[in-house]
This record gives C-alpha cells, sequence and structure tokens, in this order.
C-alpha cells in the first residue's frame, strides 16, 4: 500500500504481510495484526487479536491467563514505529525505531484472551529522529491502557 492518504479518507487496510515491511519484529514479538487506520505522521489505529495461544500466557498466569501491561506497551510502540515509518515511505535496512521513553502509563483493564486491542497512537512531535506520542489500547471502546511513549531513530 503505497497510496497517498488523505486527512479525509484515513481508512486503510494494512495486512501482517506488510506490517513486516515497516517492523523488524517477528513471532512471537510482533504484537500488531492489521493497521485499519492511517494519517501520516499524526495518526495510527491498529489491531492486536490476543488468544490463548500466545506464548505468554503459559506463565502469565496459567490458571488466570493475562497479558503482560508490557507486552501492551509494546504493542503501542510498534504502532508507533509503523505510523513513523510509513509516515516517510519505506523502513531503510540500516534504519530501526527503537522504544526509548515512558511516561504516565496507566493500566485499567485487563486483557485476557479472546480480546482485541485497538491500539490508538497519536504522533504530538518528531525532533531529530525522536519521536513523542499520546498511546492507548482499548477492549470494547474501554481503556485498557494509556501512556506516552517515545521512540528514536538509530542507524544500525
Amino acid at each position: 500500500m503505497t497510496e497517498a492518504v488523505s486527512a479525509e479518507n484515513c481508512a486503510v487496510s494494512i495486512d501482517v504481510r506488510e506490517i513486516m515491511r515497516y517492523l523488524p519484529h517477528r513471532y512471537p514479538f510482533l504484537l500488531v495484526d492489521r493497521v485499519t487506520e492511517f494519517e501520516a505522521n499524526k495518526r495510527i489505529k491498529a489491531l492486536k487479536n490476543v488468544t490463548i495461544n500466545e506464548p505468554f500466557f503459559m506463565g502469565h498466569f496459567e490458571q488466570y491467563p493475562v497479558m503482560p501491561g508490557v507486552l501492551i506497551i509494546e504493542a503501542l510502540a510498534q504502532a508507533a514505529g509503523i505510523l513513523s515509518i510509513r509516515s516517510v515511505g519505506e523502513r531503510p535496512e540500516n534504519e530501526l525505531y527503537f522504544f526509548v521513553g515512558i511516561d504516565s502509563a496507566r493500566f485499567k483493564r485487563q486483557v485476557v484472551p479472546g480480546d482485541q486491542l485497538v491500539l490508538e497512537v497519536e504522533q504530538l512531535s518528531m525532533k531529530r529522529g525522536i519521536a513523542k506520542y499520546n498511546a492507548r489500547a482499548l477492549v470494547d471502546g474501554q481503556v485498557a491502557c494509556e501512556a506516552q511513549i517515545m521512540c528514536a531513530k538509530r542507524e544500525v
């Protein structure tokens, strides 16, 4: 999907194959399944389908499986990375966006198998390769997590 996306029509459908063009993550650490909305340099809405087959559920917690909060934050950071990388086109082979900061993280609802996380990320600023975002993850319209996150572009 390489066409320009206008501000009036930001609905898109980016599948996992295209997501893997933007992110270096792979199973079991790729935590974004689909992008449903995208507005370059502004915002993204993405989905993470949470299933009992996730490897982290074997140990967190076996009798009451709950998605770890750090992985919800990681899913938001991956959505932010897609926003930044897709806004400039393609990811050069020698560049990566690293998750470098988090502020005001709050967890308001548990995420369990069968839930669908809706990842909403809004870019606040981008200066010298460092981006700041407002991010939140929702399940059935309820906020599961919200935070301000930062990612930095680095040559590798």
